[in-house]
């Protein structure tokens, strides 16, 4: 046999040889199918760093913001710099993450993980006044970590997996905040009937009448007790709803209000000013006559609580651009019409996704009357059925605390 057909052999058995084959293909498997299982696991890693980053940098923008309205002498570098170190000490206290970086650990270097988080991270402050004494603060805080990956996933090329974040707050000077309310009163006839609580203020009253006879003339008169009516009841619980935010608001700075009401169709409106006093007197003059729709006057309040007309008024005046959007919604009723019902709750729909706040009180109302209000108030903490005077008086002074109360907003 020549050398040719020797070598040639020995090709042909080498080719068609198939022991090893396993072992190759493990091989060249078993490092992707390590990698894929390293970054299945640093993933779920990722996402619970990320999730405790996101919460430190809220809640260093809401304290650097609060900070800022509580503390006339601080100035914008000294909150920024509360704002890194607090996202930083809140990042490790709650995730425990510590850089295990080859490199750094190679050189011998010292690791301060919680300090290169502080000076990575950028934080600003912007300030808003408006013509009056009011001011807006609005912390804006971003920062990022490096999630080191573990050795299967450093097969693949990847040493480490940034994970970025940003956060703002908004605070304001003052402890309560912006707010226009437009009040919504039902004025039809029903009004007029008695509720249960004696007037305290005249519990008696005298009822004259003609009990002449043909011959004479003679007037006769008799005594009974002096209940509150319902337009009654009403006026005296927009009064103390109004006190609150009068006391909430004294300078006149903060609080815009109108009124609206209804009967068989809207009656003409007040627009919207500082302060209470041109709504509460235009609900002091309300007379009960009439039948119920409430489509149009809900419409009105809607419209005009929603106005860029709003926005800009209290910019203008308190430097807060995101001021409370409230309807009150009272009846006492059902409306004439079941069509009424479903305007009025398509407006009410409308007005919820604008992120109007909706109070609704059901007084003395039958079943009907009650649905509606449920249906449009904002949630159950926003619906008050009253069936006295006295509770009527304590829903809507309930309401003018709650829109009143004091708060800092998170806005993204």
């Amino acid at each position: 046999m020549t050398g040719s057909v020797k070598r040639s052999t020995v090709v042909r058995r080498f080719v068609s040889d198939r022991n090893g084959n396993f072992g190759m293909m493990t091989a060249i498997l078993l490092p992707v199918t390590l990698a894929v299982a390293g970054l299945a696991m640093d993933m779920t890693q990722v996402i619970q760093v990320r999730s405790a980053l996101q919460d430190a940098a809220d809640s260093a923008a809401l304290s650097a913001a609060s900070a800022l309205a509580n503390d006339d002498t601080m100035t914008d570098a000294e909150a920024i710099e509360q704002a890194k170190l607090f996202m930083a000490a809140q990042f490790f206290n709650t995730n425990g993450t510590t850089d295990t970086s080859e490199t750094d650990a190679q050189l011998g270097q010292k690791q301060e993980p919680q300090n290169d988080l502080a000076e990575g991270a950028v934080a600003s402050v912007q300030r808003t006044s408006g013509t009056g004494k009011g001011k807006t603060f609005d912390v804006t805080i971003s920062g990022h970590y490096d999630v080191a990956m573990n050795a299967f996933t450093r097969l693949l090329g990847y040493d480490s997996m940034r994970v970025s974040v940003s956060s703002t707050s908004q605070s304001t000077t003052e402890s309560k905040n912006a707010l226009s309310m437009f009040l919504v009163l039902d004025r039809s006839g029903s009004m007029a009937e008695d509720t249960t609580t004696v007037n305290a203020a005249q519990p008696n009253e005298t009822i004259t009448y003609d009990c002449s006879t043909w011959r004479e003339k003679k007037t006769c008169s008799y005594t009974q007790t002096n209940y509150y009516t319902k337009i009654e009841a009403l006026k005296l619980a927009v009064a103390d709803l109004t006190t609150q935010l009068d006391t909430a608001d004294p300078d006149k700075m903060y609080v815009r209000t109108a009124a609206v009401s209804y009967n068989a169709s809207m009656q003409t409106a007040t627009s919207f000013e500082w302060g209470t006093a041109k709504a509460l007197n235009y609900v002091k003059a309300l007379t009960a006559t009439g039948g119920t729709d409430s489509s149009g006057a809900m419409k009105e309040a809607y419209t005009k609580v929603t106005a860029a007309s709003e926005v800009t008024a209290h910019k203008t005046k308190n430097g807060q651009s995101s001021p409370g959007k409230f309807i009150v919604f009272m009846t006492d009723g059902d409306n004439n019409y079941t069509s009424a019902d479903t305007s009025t709750k398509a407006t009410c729909n409308s007005a919820k996704a604008a992120s109007v706040e909706i109070y609704t009180v059901a007084f003395m109302a039958p079943t009907r009357g009650k649905e509606l209000l449920s249906s449009c108030a904002t949630d159950t903490s926003h619906y008050y059925d009253a069936n006295s005077a006295a509770e009527l008086v304590a829903a809507f002074k309930e309401i003018g605390e709650k829109a009143a109360a004091a708060t800092t907003r998170l806005t993204n």
